[in-house]
């Protein structure tokens, strides 16, 4: 069988940010977000980030998280928070970190049992991409959700001001804690940047880590940094290791 022919890059915009360079590609249909010339996210399949998002509620509230086998692909694409959007109500809150292409803000959005929802995204580019761009589509209009603020801050200075503010951490900065896209970043899944994310959440909040790959010195970090009820949901690919959603909860009491 001949190896299919990707088709070539077309780079709809380059942004120079206080982190770096970022950068917009158009291939084929799909759209790429490049950080300092680091593959970062593509819209190609968005599976993973919207389970990243259905797990950390699925644990809040005692369901089971979506089998991610299951998943049609075909449904990953652009889709509508649907009607008239729900006002902010008392359910749990969320944090997601980095907007990226939409995908995890979108199945957000089209949950009404959540409540508030954060948005923390450092890069400006990315932000302006989904207000009035090429990423609009992606993101489903939720940047005009009323429970959906947008935060243009680094992560880590946004969490260190938030103490048991949130009930579910979905984190989705880098290609996951074994591969950064910058060295600062490192920092996040360091024992100081653990014990940050243990009291950013509310007392049995749950934290949600998108992963290239699954990690096992990450589940080791997530342990001794404190949080229970370790585990990692794997979500295959067309090629290579499977993406995966890393959990954890903090417990109930004082960290």
């Amino acid at each position: 069988m001949p190896d299919v022919i990707e088709p070539a890059a077309e780079t709809v915009e380059r942004r120079e940010g206080p982190y770096g360079e970022v950068v917009l590609r158009r291939r084929g249909g799909h759209f790429e977000i490049i950080a300092n010339g680091c593959f970062l996210m593509d819209t190609s399949d968005g599976r993973s980030e919207r389970l990243l998002i259905r797990a950390a509620l699925d644990a809040l509230t005692g369901g089971a998280a979506t089998d991610p086998a299951q998943t049609d692909p075909a449904s990953t694409g652009p889709t509508s928070a649907g009607g008239d959007r729900p006002e902010p109500v008392g359910g749990p809150s969320v944090l997601i970190g980095g907007l990226g292409v939409g995908f995890s803000l979108a199945e957000a959005a089209a949950e009404p049992r959540w409540g508030r929802i954060t948005v923390v995204e450092r890069e400006r580019a990315v932000v302006d991409w989904h207000r009035d761009g090429p990423l609009a589509p992606f993101s489903a209009g939720a940047l005009d959700d009323p429970r959906v603020d947008v935060v243009e801050r680094d992560l880590l200075d946004h969490l260190r001001g938030a103490h048991g503010a949130h009930d579910a951490l979905c984190l989705d900065i880098d290609n996951g804690p074994d591969w950064t896209v910058t060295e600062s970043n490192d920092s996040l899944y360091s024992p100081g940047g653990l014990a940050g994310c243990l009291r950013a959440l509310a007392p049995e909040g749950v934290l949600a880590v998108w992963s290239a790959r699954p990690s096992t010195r990450f589940e080791d970090a997530l342990r001794a940094a404190g949080f229970a009820e370790v585990q990692t949901i794997p979500v295959p690919v067309a090629r290579g290791v499977p993406d995966a959603v890393h959990l954890a909860r903090r417990p109930s009491g004082p960290t």
